[in-house]
């Protein structure tokens, strides 16, 4: 298929990348033109401007937006709206709140343009792994990308979740859920590093152990490893946890639906607290943002 990317940041690019890989045509697009002369020098082709972008496309037009949630995703919804025609289509990527996707389809369906909202998670990962993709809108649209998707994602790593604004409703829960199992992570080696017995553990050998058939096994004890490998007391970084928003929108989720959900806000509430310390278990979760995701975190000054 033939599709136009927006945003070339750590994951739109590695996004692209994938696509072409499998064998799709991609136009790209990014505010800097520094990144879209780097992926046309591997197979794209670039865009340098919204405008051109949509010239490039054949009708029907897919367009798939990867930028930071806000106004800055609204502002370019709002100039394509005025470029495509009846029956093109507009994925949304990023992290939005699955309020603004149910406005947008309303909006965009005034004009017979479709919307996808596309729930993504696979962080810095994505190429080598895939993107678990969780999709909401119209149905028939869905399916006419499943080539998009199939592509993007690993195995099984995709799924119709409803109407719009379902996918990233799906995507909003499952970063609250991750929110709770870092902190478990978190609290549970600054627990280690409290003990009297702190000074015969070797934590990367911990983390690899505990994925050796345990219970609490998962992927970001793997990312762990990795983490406690370069960095072996994470005396490198600082604690600072910053919050993407989908924590505070799950938590308010929780409070508007009446559904306890006591792990996740206090998990929220916790990254509140890492800005005014710098504990072990912040340290641990900044590391593992760092790993998955790629974010970035303070360095710690050295002596």
């Amino acid at each position: 298929m033939r599709i136009g990317m927006i945003g070339l940041g750590r994951m739109g690019m590695n996004m692209v990348r994938r696509l072409l890989r499998n064998g799709h045509e991609v136009v790209a697009y990014n505010r800097t033109p520094e990144k879209v002369n780097l992926i046309q020098q591997e197979g794209a082709e670039g865009a340098s401007s919204l405008e051109e972008l949509a010239v490039k496309l054949e009708a029907p037009r897919v367009v798939w937006i990867m930028l930071p949630a806000g106004q800055v995703v609204e502002d370019h919804i709002d100039i394509l709206s005025g470029l495509l025609e009846p029956g093109d289509i507009i994925v949304e990527g990023g992290n939005s709140r699955y309020t603004d996707d149910i406005r947008r389809a309303a909006e965009l369906e005034k004009k017979s343009i479709h919307y996808l909202d596309a729930g993504v998670s696979g962080g810095i990962w994505g190429l080598e792994v895939g993107y678990c993709t969780m999709v909401g809108g119209e149905k028939a649209i869905f399916e006419k990308l499943s080539p998009i998707f199939t592509s993007l994602a690993p195995e099984d790593g995709y799924l119709y979740c409803g109407p719009a604004g379902a996918g990233h409703f799906v995507k909003m829960i499952h970063n609250g859920i991750e929110y709770g199992m870092m902190q478990a992570y978190g609290e549970g080696f600054a627990l280690l590093e409290a003990s009297p017995y702190s000074k015969n553990f070797d934590y990367k050998e911990i983390a690899h152990l505990w994925n050796q058939g345990s219970v609490i096994r998962s992927w970001l004890l793997e990312l762990l490893v990795d983490a406690f490998g370069s960095d072996p007391k994470l005396d490198d970084i600082i604690g600072y946890v910053d919050d993407s928003g989908e924590g505070r929108w799950t938590v308010e989720q929780a409070i508007e639906s009446r559904v306890a959900a006591p792990v996740i806000a206090n998990s929220l509430f916790a990254r509140f607290q890492s800005r005014d310390k710098n504990s072990f278990s912040d340290r641990v979760l900044a590391a593992l943002r760092r790993e998955f995701g790629g974010h970035a975190v303070k360095s710690s000054p050295k002596e």
